[in-house]
C-alpha cells in the first residue's frame, strides 16, 4: 500500500504540470454547510462532480478526483479506473492510509464475472476519501485538481468528513460515466 501511495505521488507531482485549468478553481459550492441527512449519491465521473441528495433534493455539489486512468468503468484490479454502476455505501472508517473514508460495495456480482471472464481479478476496496494520512499541506490543491487515485473518489479531508457524519447507512451510489 506504501509503494501505491508513493506511485500516486510521484505520478501525481509529474501529471500537475501538464495541466492547464483546475477543476477547483472558482468553485465556491464547498462553502455550502449540510445539515442534514445524505441519502442517496450520484457521481458523475466526466464532470468530476459528486452531487449527494435527501428525498430527491440536492443537498450539495462536490469536485472530486477519480482513479487515474478515468475514462471507462473498472474491469479488474489495477486498472486504475473508477468503478461505474449502481453501489451502496457499506462501511465506514477512520482507519486507514487515508484521512477517511466511506467504502463502496464494488464489485458488483456483475463486476465480478466480467473480469473472472477475462482470466483477472475485480479487485475491491473501492471508497470515496480524504487525502492520503502523510500528505505535504502543499499537495492538497494538486490532490484537488488531478485524478491520483487508485479507483476511488477523492475529495478533500473538510469534504470526507461532512460525508462521514451525514451519509446514511447503506447509501444508495450511482456513479455514472
Amino acid at each position: 500500500m506504501k509503494y501505491l501511495i508513493g506511485l500516486c505521488l510521484l505520478w501525481l507531482s509529474v501529471t500537475v504540470n501538464a495541466q492547464q485549468s483546475h477543476r477547483r478553481d472558482n468553485y465556491f459550492e464547498a462553502f455550502v454547510q449540510v445539515t442534514d441527512s445524505i441519502d442517496s449519491i450520484v457521481v458523475y465521473k466526466a464532470k468530476r462532480e459528486m452531487q449527494t441528495y435527501r428525498r430527491g433534493q440536492k443537498v450539495k455539489k462536490y469536485m472530486i478526483s477519480l482513479g487515474m486512468n478515468p475514462e471507462g468503468p473498472k474491469q479488474f484490479e489495477g486498472d486504475l479506473k473508477t468503478p461505474e454502476g449502481h453501489y451502496h455505501i457499506h462501511t465506514r472508517s477512520r482507519e486507514s492510509s487515508y484521512y477517511a473514508n466511506l467504502g463502496i460495495d464494488y464489485p458488483s456480482m456483475a463486476d465480478s464475472l466480467a473480469a473472472i471472464n477475462q482470466n483477472k481479478n475485480p479487485g475491491g476496496d473501492i471508497k470515496i476519501h480524504g487525502f492520503p494520512n502523510k500528505h505535504l499541506k502543499s499537495q492538497e490543491r494538486e490532490f484537488l485538481n488531478t485524478d491520483w487515485t487508485i479507483g476511488c473518489i477523492a475529495v478533500s479531508n473538510y469534504e470526507i468528513d461532512e460525508l462521514y457524519n451525514w451519509v446514511i447507512a447503506n447509501c444508495p451510489i450511482s456513479i455514472l460515466p
